[in-house]
């Protein structure tokens, strides 16, 4: 099963990604425009999704990599 990323806030500030399931992040960064970023290009690399969350720890957008049903042929 692919792991997906999620970018969310830290308690110590700035931003971290971290794979569903894992104990510790990625990589953290100060800002969320570059753990986006960064968030995004694993998910697409891995065909995973990803969650950006708010600073309140809601989903605030999430995006599927990989994962979309074919369309039909005809």
């Amino acid at each position: 099963m692919k792991k997906s990323q999620h970018v969310v806030p830290r308690t110590a500030g700035g931003w971290a990604v971290r794979q569903t399931g894992a104990a510790r992040a990625s990589k953290v960064f100060t800002n969320q425009q570059e753990a986006i970023k960064y968030a995004k290009e694993a998910a697409q690399k891995g065909g995973a999704e990803l969650y950006i969350h708010r600073s309140d720890g809601t989903i605030r957008e999430r995006s599927s990599y990989g994962n979309e049903t074919p369309l039909p042929k005809g």
